[in-house]
């Protein structure tokens, strides 16, 4: 009989994130029991969560406006490409002014939290986090997407984009470290379940499924499409979870191979052959033409263990803007964001704040 021996399903390598120091407030350290702990304080949550979004309704990642440069230079990329990669670059610089989201659909407002064992707070995290959504839509130019039922038939906005989806996890370590998404109807409408059988695990087939797949995806997100792909899984809801963690970039650094455990992975190489298929087929709303799907806009997927009685997965296709996402953590005595340029630029001179590991 084997040794037990624990496998954490999305192990990720090292977060290369740049961050930059938020504020110093609301944080603090205490030793007890012969550790030190780290204190946040609810203000500290609430002002995380409120700067988060609002960031994600204005400003790109460096990387992603990386990309959407790299298609001007592109020089497979048709006319259609490079005015559609213009067109977005130029909102994303009016979006910076902080004043006109990059979207109309401003999104619902998703936060994944991972709570170290030497995090302390007094509790009520989901509403210090839920009030600092509030506070951003109630102050900013964004849309309230969020219908109330009121009877089976009978529904009405909240006026505030709220309930949103928090999820919060219990991990190893001294950290305090979030996800905050913002899912765009455009996108959600693109998320799709497949319940298939171990017979579709060979190159031909799956390249075939994966094809008729993404080709039913249709236009009704902007473009580019990203789209990420995952194969397997615990479960049907665990699949689509996984899919919508990858199509924000949160499983970049998953090691390139499975293990006899069942650890989940990247496989690299059938990433490009999904990438060549989106590009010969034109994949993409209709504004893009023949090439929605160009160079870069690919999310990384994950392959993940199954149980032998069938075989689950979940597509994740969505826009570039109006999901973008931040990384955010609680280190040490100080509150961290991920890095995000404003017009494009990044201040000369200035590098990323470092965040313990």
């Amino acid at each position: 009989m084997p040794d037990f021996q624990f496998q954490e399903m999305l192990p990720l390598g090292r977060d290369e994130t740049p961050y930059r120091l938020v504020t110093k407030d609301h944080v603090s350290t205490f030793d007890a029991v012969g550790k030190r702990f780290v204190k946040v304080e609810a203000e500290g949550l609430r002002a995380l969560t409120r700067e988060a979004m609002r960031d994600i309704a204005h400003l790109l990642r460096p990387g992603h406006l990386l990309q959407l440069a790299h298609i001007l230079k592109d020089p497979e990329a048709s006319p259609n490409d490079r005015f559609v990669a213009l067109d977005l670059l130029k909102n994303a610089n009016i979006a910076a002014g902080g004043v006109l989201p990059m979207c109309q659909d401003t999104g619902t407002a998703v936060v994944l939290g991972k709570k170290g064992q030497y995090v302390i707070t007094s509790g009520g995290d989901e509403e210090a986090i839920a009030h600092g959504v509030f506070d951003t839509y109630r102050t900013s130019n964004l849309r309230y997407s969020q219908m109330a039922p009121l009877d089976l038939y009978k529904e009405v906005n909240t006026g505030n984009n709220l309930p949103e989806q928090i999820e919060i996890f219990a991990v190893d370590g001294d950290a305090y470290k979030f996800l905050f998404m913002a899912k765009g109807g455009g996108s959600a409408n693109k998320s799709y379940l497949y319940q298939e059988t171990k017979a579709l695990l060979n190159p031909e087939r799956l390249a075939a499924f994966i094809e008729e797949k993404m080709r039913s995806l249709g236009t009704a997100a902007c473009p580019p499409y990203h789209l990420a792909i995952v194969i397997g899984g615990t479960s049907a809801e665990y699949a689509l979870k996984t899919a919508k963690l990858a199509s924000a970039r949160y499983l970049d650094t998953l090691p390139a191979e499975g293990n006899h455990l069942g650890r989940g992975f990247r496989d690299v190489d059938f990433e490009r052959k999904v990438h060549e298929i989106s590009q010969r087929t034109g994949i993409g709303h209709s504004p893009a033409g023949g090439d929605g799907c160009r160079r870069g806009v690919l999310r990384p997927g994950a392959t993940l263990h199954r149980s032998a009685g069938g075989l689950v997965g979940g597509v994740d296709g969505r826009r570039c803007d109006a999901n973008e996402r931040r990384r955010l953590a609680h280190g040490g005595d100080r509150i961290f964001r991920g890095d995000v340029r404003r017009r494009g630029l990044r201040r000369r001179g200035r590098r990323p704040d470092p965040v313990p590991q």
